[in-house]
């Protein structure tokens, strides 16, 4: 297993009592845990290749008391990878997720749920009932609003607290932007709602933010201001977009397998839909192991990976 840097076990000193964030690497989303005296609950669970190291931070901070929660903002697989091993280890644990992709989890349709797409992983996992968007969910005692959050996944819902003034913003607000807009690598028209759902956290006004990843934040108006601009820029150019999805696409395979030499790096390109679709669509100009080679070294460049030959690592 690749193991990830060991999340902050402490709770965040902005956070109301019985709110812990582990903050992850970015192959795993954060993962937020919220007791309370009858209940805990588990908002994402990671990405499966670090589920062993989910299920020990849960049971870590939970001491003995059972999880009865899981809910799921959205279906990535870096969101909802944990689900199996967290379901497995808790019998009675009840798993919420939105309504969206209810019929494909069911079914387990890996194309439709994004996994045979991006080439990642996902074990089957089963659910038990739905985040229905406009309404409130109890979560270790403490009232959470449930908002649909389109944009990076259309099926996506954030979570806000309004006493506390706590937002759960999965991948629709980060710290230094948002997660890359999935739709729009189908030829789907979604920048707009990414703009609607930026808008929406504006309206709640959150005094801390807990975001899919990266850490806990409080400046909000600087967050929001940074995730518009980038918004313009992709807008005015989605090109420009399209070239950052396949680069996340790319150094999320680097996170999950460490290293790898060019020729297996291209065969697993080649198999995965995503970026067979995009250099058609976008890059069909240069041929297909070119483009792929230019990608690397873009991250090489930036810093985001290395390579020595025709061995690529992640950093």
């Amino acid at each position: 297993m690749i193991t990830a840097p060991m999340a902050d076990m402490s709770q965040h000193p902005s956070l109301p009592a019985g709110i812990t964030v582990f903050e992850r690497d970015w192959l795993s989303s954060n993962n937020v845990l919220i007791c309370g005296q009858d209940s805990a609950a588990l908002v994402d669970s990671g990405y499966c290749l670090h589920s062993g190291q989910t299920l020990s931070l849960v049971a870590q901070a939970l001491d003995g008391r059972p999880l009865d929660v899981l809910v799921n903002t959205h279906l990535h697989s870096d969101h909802c990878g944990g689900n199996a091993a967290l379901q497995a280890k808790y019998a009675a644990l009840q798993t919420m997720i939105a309504p969206g992709q209810a019929e494909q989890v069911r079914a387990w349709n890996p194309q439709a749920l994004s996994y045979t797409p991006t080439g990642q992983q996902c074990p089957q996992f089963h659910f038990e009932a739905l985040l229905q968007p406009g309404t409130t969910l109890d979560l270790g005692g403490l009232a959470w609003q449930i908002h649909a959050a389109p944009g990076h996944d259309p099926h996506s819902v954030i979570l806000f607290q309004p006493q506390s003034g706590v937002l759960i913003s999965a991948d629709a607000l980060w710290q230094n932007g948002f997660g890359v807009v999935f739709p729009e690598l189908e030829g789907i028209s979604a920048f707009e709602k990414v703009a609607q759902t930026l808008d929406l956290i504006e309206a709640l006004a959150p005094r801390i933010v807990i975001p899919g990843h990266g850490s806990v934040f409080s400046d909000i108006a600087p967050a929001l201001a940074n995730a518009r601009k980038r918004l313009a820029g992709f807008q005015a150019n989605p090109r420009k977009h399209i070239e950052y999805a396949a680069k996340v696409l790319l150094k999320f395979r680097l996170l999950e397998v460490g290293a790898t030499d060019m020729p297996s790096l291209l065969q697993w390109a080649l198999a995965t839909p995503y970026f067979v679709f995009i250099q058609q669509q976008f890059f069909a100009q240069i041929d297909f192991a070119t483009w792929l080679d230019n990608l690397v070294a873009e991250l090489v460049r930036s810093g985001a990976s290395s390579r020595d030959g025709m061995l690529i690592g992640n950093g």
